[in-house]
């Protein structure tokens, strides 16, 4: 067989095939045999290249040790619900022929020419009690012989304390890696992706608790295996929660850019972000949700109830800095999916652009200035996100059209209204119902947010008024007033209420590709 063509006569389970692998190697193509099987005519098979995970001399169950004469040929296989499996497809040379070993030459030299993106070497954190608790048991069974079988190597830790996956990936030499993963909930990954940027904006001399400084997307990416409660992220960019599906993105080496917001307190950095930075009703599920852990995952409905019954609202200002020109808005009922345009614009944009921008300061003048906008009042919730932030319970999220590498996020505004208005507005995130199409809400497509709570536009700096509990409803389950809500950011409490937050175009890559056209979610 030459290397610009190989074509043979093969048997697999389904039949005789001619089996080929074209100039240029991007697909193994098969067609039937017509003497094999009558009316096996339009079975025919194409594999990508780019999806073949692996290939090896033998069946896909066998020891390896059929004299030569099988090889098996492992790629991604496409089901329901955006789930990705294993597929195989095993091959039988003619015995003493010598075609397996030189087959399987041919396929592995392919997967090497059209696979530059592949990780060779992985970094992977497993939280053991994170989410579900279940993330060194889905590792092990699940995930760890598929990267074995894709020829990853992979260094293994099992962390056993808060905040050591951080420390590792700030001190360890990081050169030799292709990439970090995750094994966890929405909480490790934020871990990682905090050291990763951390990381990468010291060792360039970059102060990350400037609010304007131009931050450096770190080289490597990040894969998550979904073992958490919500697994948010995980829903936005590969559709599904399913660690298989995940294993094989991070296997074929896909590439989602992804938008962080940086949260600042003045002129010191308190978060990054990805999925939810929120106020109100949000942040005060997550703060009470904290004093109920003993609940596991229950403890956000109850703590969510209790929300709800106390409907409480809090006074403020929102500054929020807003995108112009023909750019897509948030009620324009696109989806950001796989291959998507206006996220693809956004990094031929970021590749044009030599420096990124700065914003536009307040006090500026002209066209800039006018891009800032205010609204004043009482609010039950203020929700800033850079993707969908879908879920289970949330097949749309809280903003279908948001996109995940725009350089923007979604501001939801939930002003002040009655418990059963707010509870309207909650449940048409649960049955595809515009939730934006209420009076009380109001939604901007932004670059960047300032919010002061009122009690603090005339105080002192660094004065926060006490939180008092809760009050309201079933005797004792609200009690007391509370001029301050928590911010929430992606899950953790933040310790102030005024907050600035800009979004940075594309800062970090994971091992993702974006939901599938034609693939519905759940």
């Amino acid at each position: 067989m030459g290397d610009a063509f190989h074509r043979s006569l093969l048997r697999t389970p389904r039949g005789r095939f001619r089996v080929s692998l074209p100039p240029g190697g991007e697909f193994l193509l098969g067609t039937p045999e017509p003497l094999s099987r009558p009316g096996a005519a339009g079975q025919s098979f194409c594999i990508p290249i780019t999806e073949m995970v692996g290939v090896q001399l033998g069946g896909s169950g066998s020891s390896l040790t059929v004299e030569g004469n099988q090889f098996t040929v492992f790629f991604v296989q496409r089901e329901k619900h955006q789930r990705w499996s294993l597929g195989s497809l095993e091959f039988t040379v003619t015995p003493g022929s010598g075609l397996a070993p030189r087959w399987v030459d041919a396929l592995q030299h392919s997967i090497q020419l059209h696979g530059v993106t592949r990780p060779r070497k992985l970094l992977v954190f497993v939280n053991p009690v994170g989410g579900r608790c279940r993330a060194g048991e889905i590792y092990r069974d699940r995930v760890a012989g598929l990267f074995a079988l894709a020829g990853i190597q992979t260094e293994v830790i099992e962390t056993q304390r808060p905040h050591e996956a951080r420390e590792l990936i700030l001190q360890r030499d990081l050169g030799d890696l292709d990439g970090l993963v995750c094994v966890g909930g929405d909480g490790t990954f934020n871990e990682l992706m905090h050291a990763l940027i951390s990381r990468t904006q010291k060792k360039a001399g970059i102060p990350e608790d400037n609010p304007t400084a131009p931050l450096l997307p770190p080289r490597l990416r990040i894969g998550i295996i979904p073992a958490g409660s919500t697994d948010c992220i995980c829903f936005a960019t590969v559709g599904t929660n399913d660690p298989i599906t995940s294993a094989l993105h991070i296997i074929i080496g896909d590439s989602q850019p992804l938008d962080v917001c940086s949260v600042h307190h003045h002129e010191r950095l308190l978060r990054y972000a990805v999925s939810l930075v929120g106020y109100g009703f949000y942040g005060d599920v997550v703060s009470d949700s904290e004093r109920h852990r003993w609940m596991g995952p229950m403890r956000y409905d109850f703590s969510g109830f209790k929300a709800l019954l106390c409907n409480r609202s809090y006074e403020g200002t929102v500054e929020f800095l807003t995108v112009g020109g023909t750019e897509a808005n948030p009620r324009d009922q696109t989806r950001c999916r796989a291959g998507c345009l206006v996220c693809s614009e956004s990094s031929h944009q970021l590749l044009r652009d030599s420096k990124e921008e700065k914003l536009p300061q307040q006090e500026g003048t002209g066209a800039a200035a006018s891009e800032w906008q205010w609204e004043q009042g009482r609010f039950l919730a203020i929700n800033l996100t850079c993707m969908s932030s879908a879920c289970p319970k949330s097949p749309e999220g809280l903003s279908p059209s948001a996109h995940l590498a725009d350089g923007t996020a979604d501001l939801i505004l939930v002003r002040e209204c009655s418990a059963l208005g707010f509870l309207r507005h909650l449940s048409r995130h649960m049955d595809h119902r515009d939730q934006f199409d209420l009076p009380f809400v109001s939604v901007h497509r932004v670059r960047a947010l300032r919010f002061t709570p009122k009690q603090l536009e005339d105080s002192e700096e660094g004065e926060q008024p006490g939180r008092r509990g809760w009050k309201g409803l079933l005797g004792g389950l609200c009690c007391g007033e509370q001029p301050l809500s928590s911010w929430s950011c992606d899950g953790e409490t933040l310790p102030h209420a005024d907050i600035s937050v800009r979004v940075h175009r594309q800062l970090i890559h994971l091992f993702a590709r974006g939901i599938e056209q034609g693939m519905g979610l759940f």
